[in-house]
């Protein structure tokens, strides 16, 4: 049983979900919230590229933004109106069938203040055409949050699993794939990450490693001990920033401003 708070309370559980969003959300929020101090707006444009159902569409709403979301799938933009009318944010969220590559048949360039790539570059043909594209959507100065599967974390994993020869694969292929039967067509190293973001116009203000011990702790544990899930929280967190373990991160987290 957990510890109760010192109101006599036991705090509210956060859901396991947090694991993957927690840093990311964090960053991303703060750098929101500079950016409607220096537009002078409450209300800023985002475009969420390859978004989805709206995991990060639908509380970035929340703050009282406009959303885009552009996604392939028609289900999952299904999933996103439902999502939005649930939340109560409909009327600040449209969904627009189009991917990275066709960008500008389906949104306007230079219309937004900040631009999310989340969980793109590891599928397109050619992710510096993905990251140019994304840039382009941007205003002046305006904001990109690029998040893509990380490299390290995979060969890590995979030797942490036995599979020996696999993390050796990851590790030597081009693509960061371990075999044939690698679900992930695409992974980076932070460096590549970063100078895809510099090659595209991007000024990087900070890289974050995602998912630096998440995916590495038994499951048990975290649903089991008491505060184990907060604290660990709290450690992806205070080593997110760190380049130290930025090359054993699941994910990597790049956050820039487009250059004048």
């Amino acid at each position: 049983m957990p510890d109760p708070s010192p109101g006599g309370k036991t705090p509210p559980r956060q859901p396991r979900s947090a694991l993957r969003t927690s840093v990311v959300w964090d960053v991303l929020k703060d750098a929101l919230d500079r950016r409607a101090k220096v537009t002078g707006t409450d209300s800023l444009d985002v475009l969420d590229t390859g978004g989805g159902s709206g995991s990060f569409a639908v509380p970035v709403s929340r703050l009282g933004h406009r959303v885009t979301v552009v996604d392939p799938s028609p289900n999952a933009l299904f999933a996103l109106e439902r999502r939005a009318a649930e939340a109560g944010v409909a009327d600040r969220i449209k969904g627009v069938q189009g991917d990275v590559h066709g960008l500008f048949d389906v949104v306007e360039r230079d219309g937004y203040d900040a631009v999310l790539c989340h969980g793109v570059l590891e599928y397109v043909d050619d992710p510096a055409e993905g990251v140019r594209n994304t840039v382009a959507a941007l205003r002046a100065d305006g904001t990109i949050s690029l998040l893509a599967a990380g490299l390290g974390g995979a060969v890590l994993a995979r030797a942490l699993a036995g599979h020996f020869t696999e993390a050796r694969q990851a590790l030597t292929d081009p693509a960061g794939r371990w075999g044939d039967g690698d679900p992930m067509p695409r992974r980076f190293t932070a460096e590549q990450l970063t100078t895809l973001a510099s090659d595209a116009g991007v000024e990087v203000g900070a890289v974050h490693g995602v998912r630096v011990f998440a995916d590495l702790v038994p499951g048990v544990l975290v649903d089991t001990e008491p505060r184990a899930l907060e604290a660990l929280l709290k450690l992806e967190a205070a080593a997110a920033e760190l380049p130290a373990f930025h090359s054993v991160a699941t994910q990597l987290h790049v956050l820039g401003e487009k250059r004048a």
